[in-house]
């Protein structure tokens, strides 16, 4: 069967950033901002995504179009003979179904808060009744369950259609609205009255307040954002990278979605930021911020009902442009594994994630007993934990090697693949940074992560957590080692 091919490279920019583009820019990165002290943080965000993200995203996007395969069967298309680079396949498959378990059922708050919002249910509410309503959609499974699949629908809908007919098409028009809404949103933000003090606090660095938070927890808070904020380390960029034909290099299109990327970052927090210090709201509120505290702003604010409505339906773009771009990578497991026709693997994949997402979503009602990374804890975060702090970078770890060692791919036909046709070119400079430093950095994101999970419980747990995460490690990484030939 014919691979299929992107009509336009604006398609292909703006799809890929769309899967790059999700809540962890316009839901994460605003309260992360408020949280480590503002546009110092930000600074040192956008240091690590050049030193970080972006020779990651390329070597991703090389072996997709190398391979022309989504990762279900690119490693097998390029690995040595006698390797086992393949291995990490199941790794990431299992990564990409885990995330839409619960990244669906997130989508279909926001698109339930659009409606709530577009029907006027927050108008004149207080703070308690909006907390109080948060909680009520979280403990009823049916409401849950119902804009899950509705989202499920939609996603896998625009998927069947086809690559050019459905997922470019309508991912332009999703972009480009999401794009449009963050531009009116962000001016209706900064014209507020109050504005211009968190205008100072976004824009204007404070080294003392950075000092004030802890300069390493800001350091690693900005490492982390920028590493996960593009998605990296399982695929999505990859079977993008295989719709892609050689006219231009891949440094200068990965660069393009990094761009596009941090610039939705930074709207997000041009809009959330100077309306919070507007209406006295702390901006560091946590994952609360956009279900609890933006909603109490808008009730404040003329024409909050509309304002509200448009913010939510921004989110929902986000999320959806990063299902969409997951469920276009799960689709095409099915048609590079068992050669299913693409209608055939959507059908397959509606029900299969249907049911994947119920324990997510009972996980806030009759399974929230089950509190699996301790006191508190759901199975929502125990998906995002697997996902955010296992798959995403060890999987990156993986990739990098796999392009820069000798008994991976190797560097020479990555740097080949990368620099194939016209456009700015990878440095050749940096290939002793990406062979011996970059994997270290991310393996250093990964352990950091569980001490971060962990290191507050009990003594046992937390040991017992950092030996299941040293061992999780030792065996990913077991796939770089060739294997052991018998001589003839």
């Amino acid at each position: 069967m014919k691979r299929e091919k992107f009509g336009s490279r604006l398609g292909f920019i703006l799809v890929s950033a769309g899967c790059a583009i999700g809540l962890g820019n316009v839901w994460k990165f605003p309260y992360m901002t408020g949280m480590y002290g503002g546009a110092a943080f930000i600074l040192i965000y956008l240091l690590f995504l050049a030193i970080l993200g972006l020779p990651i995203i390329v070597c991703e996007f090389s072996v997709g179009r190398a391979s022309q395969k989504s990762i279900a069967t690119s490693y097998n298309a390029l690995e040595p003979a006698g390797s086992r680079w393949h291995n990490i396949r199941w790794l990431a498959i299992a990564g990409n179904y885990i995330l839409v378990m619960f990244y669906s059922m997130v989508g279909g708050w926001m698109l339930y808060y659009c409606f709530r919002m577009a029907k006027g249910e927050f108008v004149q509410a207080t703070a308690a009744q909006i907390t109080e309503k948060y909680n009520d959609m979280l403990l009823n499974p049916w409401i849950l369950v119902f804009w899950t699949v509705l989202v499920i629908l939609i996603s896998f809908g625009i998927c069947s259609i086809g690559l050019q007919k459905g997922v470019e098409k309508v991912m332009k028009v999703v972009m480009l609205c999401l794009l449009g809404i963050m531009v009116v949103l962000a001016i209706r933000s900064v014209t507020l009255s109050g504005s211009a003090e968190g205008l100072r606090f976004y824009l204007i660095p404070d080294f003392e307040r950075m000092v004030d938070n802890g300069i390493g927890n800001v350091i690693f808070g900005a490492m982390s954002q920028a590493f996960f904020t593009l998605s990296i380390g399982m695929g999505g960029m990859a079977i993008f990278g295989s719709y892609l034909d050689r006219s231009r290099s891949l440094t200068g299109e990965s660069l393009s979605i990094v761009l596009l990327d941090t610039f939705v970052a930074l709207m997000a927090g041009l809009i959330v930021i100077p309306a919070c210090f507007a209406f006295g709201v702390e901006p560091a509120a946590g994952p609360g911020l956009v279900f609890i505290t933006l909603p109490n702003i808008f009730t404040q604010m003329a024409g909050g009902r509309i304002w509200g409505s448009l913010f939510f339906l921004f989110l929902f773009f986000a999320a959806l442009s990063t299902i969409v771009g997951v469920f276009e990578n799960i689709v095409s497991f099915g048609m590079d594994l068992f050669h299913f026709s693409r209608k055939k693997s959507v059908a397959i994949n509606i029900v299969l994630i249907t049911v994947l997402s119920l324990p997510c979503i009972l996980g806030f009602s009759v399974l929230s007993d089950f509190q699996p990374l301790g006191a508190g804890t759901n199975i929502m975060d125990l998906e995002d934990f697997l996902v955010s702090n296992n798959i995403l970078p060890l999987g990156s770890v993986v990739y990098l090697m796999f392009c820069t060692h000798k008994n991976g791919w190797g560097w020479n036909h990555f740097i080949k693949e990368a620099n194939s046709g016209n456009g700015l070119k990878f440095p050749q400079i940096i290939r002793g940074y990406m062979t011996y430093v970059l994997p270290w950095i991310v393996v250093i994101i990964y352990l950091k992560g569980y001490y971060d999970m962990f290191s507050k419980q009990s003594t046992p747990v937390f040991v017992t957590w950092m030996i299941i995460g040293f061992l999780f490690l030792t065996l990913v990484l077991s796939v770089t080692r060739r294997k052991k030939t018998e001589n003839k």
